[in-house]
């Protein structure tokens, strides 16, 4: 029997007793939990550096739009500053309104003479070409 009992103390040492398999399962799910925690955290990390990403983006572009505002602001105020000169209101008296400073004579074309000079114009559509065959010949 003693070999027996030999036996059956060595089958007994080589099974791994429920304490040490619980052991290794925990460190297992530990580990396994470990990751999780990790993965969830580089994965808010990463949101968090494409959020800051995005939002630089849209800072030079407000930017870009805000440069392109303040030129469009001083054309503007140099349109305006223009539009309040004696001279411009000067000029939009005399082409608009027809009015005429002293000394100056008010001179209206007929249509007649209007007319003669779009023949004129349909002279410029001719090409060069033929505009030197009539000086020529």
């Amino acid at each position: 029997m003693s070999y027996n009992i030999t036996k059956f103390h060595r089958r007994q040492a080589e099974k791994p007793s429920l304490q040490i398999c619980y052991h290794i399962i925990m460190k297992k799910a530990a580990f396994i939990l470990i990751v999780l925690i990790l993965l969830f955290v580089i994965n808010g990390l990463l949101h968090s550096i494409y959020d800051l990403w995005h939002k630089q983006d849209l800072l030079t572009s407000a930017e870009k739009q805000l440069s392109q505002e303040k030129l469009k602001n001083q054309k503007l105020k140099a349109e305006l500053s223009y539009v309040k000169s004696p001279q411009f209101i000067e000029e939009q008296a005399h082409n608009k309104l027809f009015l005429v400073k002293p000394g100056e004579q008010q001179v209206l074309i007929s249509q007649t003479l209007k007319n003669q000079n779009q023949p004129q114009k349909q002279n410029q559509n001719i090409p060069n070409w033929q505009k030197w065959l009539k000086v020529f010949f």
